[in-house]
């Protein structure tokens, strides 16, 4: 096979899917609640390494609008928002800030991937110690809950 049609395939490829539109509409939904925060580092902390998929201030990159980064962009901030929004405090549902503590402390938020992207959210041990400490004071946590509503 000819390398050169190979590679005109995949560039045809993406630029037809740029036509697809999931993944575009970068409409941050209003803020309707906020937690009470325990204090203004954790804040901070949570600006620079969760806010993006876990808030409805969400920075949307240049790259979110290029498929097919656009649609793992989308579907992850969804993800986040429906698992975990701080902007909708509050709401009606499940809204898991019980379990970020134990998230960022197991070191799966922010999730790897997430990092290259944004060196900002990469946080140092002391720095994850803090928010894991902050988060757990804001939203308590999974396990103390859990052990609350087994009494």
């Amino acid at each position: 096979m000819n390398i050169g049609k190979v590679l005109a395939g995949t560039a045809a490829v993406l630029v037809l899917i740029q036509l697809v539109p999931f993944g575009k509409d970068h409409q941050n939904p209003p803020v309707t609640g906020t937690p009470q925060w325990d204090s203004p580092r954790t804040v901070e902390l949570f600006d620079r390494a969760c806010k993006d998929c876990h808030s409805n201030e969400t920075v949307w990159p240049w790259y979110s609008n290029v498929a097919p980064v656009s649609w793992l962009t989308a579907l992850d901030v969804k993800i986040g928002r429906k698992k975990f929004n701080v902007s909708e405090w509050g709401r009606a549902g499940k809204n898991e800030g019980q379990e970020a503590a134990e998230e960022t402390r197991k070191g799966k938020m922010p999730p790897w991937f997430y990092l290259p992207a944004h060196p900002e959210a990469r946080l140092t041990p002391s720095e994850k110690d803090e928010l894991a400490k902050g988060l757990a004071a804001t939203f308590g946590e999974e396990k103390k809950e859990a052990g609350k509503e087994a009494r």
